[in-house]
């Protein structure tokens, strides 16, 4: 199973390779767009910390460090789950999606390969810079312990992102017309710049648990900043395996329901 599962993705990530040398000048201004925008992320941090200190307790380097996070967080968003949203949303009203069901591999797992944008791969080279880059600046260090916990984390924090996703997408079985599966979830990404305990409660609770942006940034730099327990750690992964098995159940409902293309 792991080793189909890895082929499918190593099959997927060829094609859509092929892609991307077909249309190389889209890639490079993509990438140069990229990096102004990054540029302009930076100054707005500058200017803002010219004005303050901290915010909510965090200083210009760890802000740095939840900005490469937030690149993370980007990477899979516009690398993965955007283009196979739209993909699915259009396989499901055109009844093509019949072709993903006849072949002889995991349903779930073709859905969210079939699209790969492969650039986006800068956003985590930009992330693996400014993580160490910031943690630098802010004056911490960060020792083998929370570095795992760090990694596990992140992880966990991308599988429940994940997971909120193919419940988003799966409730297109259950109301077709529902295109704007993900606008929430868009919407909400730009909160991930900033630690989650700079905004009011009730935004701080929907970057948490509803939309939870927060998981896959804030969370995985309170690792490495000292502020979380193993026992709050433990509880996070938990909450992250037992987020995907239910995402998956919900996928394997909304297939049973699937009409189609002769519905």
């Amino acid at each position: 199973m792991i080793m189909t599962a890895l082929r499918l993705i190593r099959a997927y990530l060829r094609l859509n390779m092929q892609v991307i040398f077909a249309y190389r000048v889209n890639t490079v201004v993509d990438l140069i767009t990229s990096l102004l925008w990054l540029g302009w992320e930076l100054l707005s941090l500058s200017i803002i910390y010219s004005n303050t200190a901290t915010i909510g307790g965090w200083v210009a380097g760890d802000l740095i460090a939840l900005l490469g996070m937030w690149k993370v967080l980007m990477s899979v968003m516009f690398g993965m789950m955007w283009p196979n949203t739209e993909q699915f949303n259009k396989s499901v009203r055109e009844g093509t999606l019949d072709y993903i069901f006849l072949l002889p591999a995991n349903s779930q797992l073709l859905t969210s390969i079939q699209r790969l944008q492969v650039w986006q791969v800068h956003n985590l080279i930009q992330a693996a810079i400014m993580v160490p880059l910031g943690l630098s600046m802010a004056g911490r260090v960060a020792n083998a312990t929370e570095i795992l916990m760090f990694l596990a984390l992140a992880a966990s924090g991308l599988v429940v992102l994940y997971s909120v996703w193919l419940v988003l997408i799966s409730a297109v079985f259950w109301f077709t017309k529902f295109d704007n599966n993900i606008t929430l979830m868009n919407a909400l990404a730009d909160s991930g710049r900033y630690p989650t305990g700079v905004y009011p409660t009730w935004l701080r609770l929907l970057v948490t648990f509803v939309i939870p942006i927060g998981l896959a940034t804030t969370v995985p730099l309170q690792a490495l900043r000292g502020e979380l327990t193993l026992w709050q750690v433990l509880a996070c992964l938990g909450g992250g395996a037992a987020t995907f098995v239910v995402a998956s159940a919900i996928w394997r409902a909304g297939t049973r329901r699937y009409a189609g293309a002769s519905a």
